[in-house]
């Protein structure tokens, strides 16, 4: 039940507010922030479905979150829907680039629920309503100037935010862009692989550092003919020694 370090706006707003003596209050219904100093003071719930009347919470009435409730302390302040309309917030403001075109709209915040710090602002490409759209981060320092509806920033482009989360179809092409590097950086693996070897000697080459001198050359005069057949061979040279020397002993002949 203790609260976390950060928390999301939307996840405050969507739990129904139960004060101390087990009443429920109302769901969470609109922020309560200071823009110039990117900090939530608070939000409001909604008592009924009918009627103006609308209950301020202070952020430091927030005792704990469970899973559906938000638990609070104290009395809230009231209010009406007219009045908190008033009440500047860069909520749903358009985000501009630095041409001032507009590249998104701030759909949510995380801040700190001990100080209200405003850690980042969660901007979507698209309607912020619908469900499963990226989010992009926007630290408050990327901030260049903020007016009514509009945040100016000096940006070129929304890839230049760290993506917070990807819709499907930002999954998917994310995903398809990643297997098609890869494939490609295989496809140069083994084409440098196949260059390679393309480039090596033949395997029947002969290699004139270890061939012995004078062999390449008689075997190209007369093929067929090996080495120990020549009469420079060593033993060749005995066998025709030994025999010269026997014709000549040999009374027949």
């Amino acid at each position: 039940m203790a609260l976390p370090e950060q928390l999301l706006l939307s996840d405050l707003l969507r739990r129904q507010v139960r004060c101390e003596q087990g009443l429920e209050r109302g769901p969470g219904l609109m922020v309560w922030m200071h823009p110039p100093v990117h900090r939530v003071l608070g939000w409001a719930s909604r008592p009924s479905l009918f009627g103006s009347r609308r209950l301020v919470w202070r952020l430091d009435q927030l005792r704990g979150l469970l899973d559906l409730e938000a638990l609070v302390k104290g009395e809230p302040a009231e209010s009406d829907q007219e009045t908190l309309e008033q009440l500047p917030t860069l909520l749903e403001a358009a985000l501009l680039d630095r041409d001032q075109e507009p590249i998104g709209t701030l759909a949510d915040v995380a801040f700190e629920p001990a100080t209200g710090r405003i850690r980042h602002y969660l901007v979507s490409r698209s309607d912020p309503r619908l469900p499963g759209s990226s989010r992009w981060r926007l630290s408050p320092e990327r901030i260049v100037d903020q007016q009514p509806g509009r945040v100016l920033t000096a940006l070129s482009g929304l890839d230049d935010l760290p993506l917070a989360r990807a819709s499907v179809r930002q999954e998917f092409l994310r995903r398809s862009r990643r297997w098609r590097d890869q494939v490609q950086q295989a496809g140069e693996h083994y084409q440098s692989r196949l260059e390679g070897w393309l480039e090596e000697p033949p395997w029947d080459a002969p290699d004139p550092d270890r061939d012995p001198a004078g062999w390449s050359q008689e075997r190209a005069e007369a093929p067929g003919a090996e080495p120990w057949d020549r009469e420079d061979w060593p033993e060749q040279r005995e066998r025709s020694r030994q025999g010269r020397g026997r014709d000549e002993e040999d009374p027949w002949v």
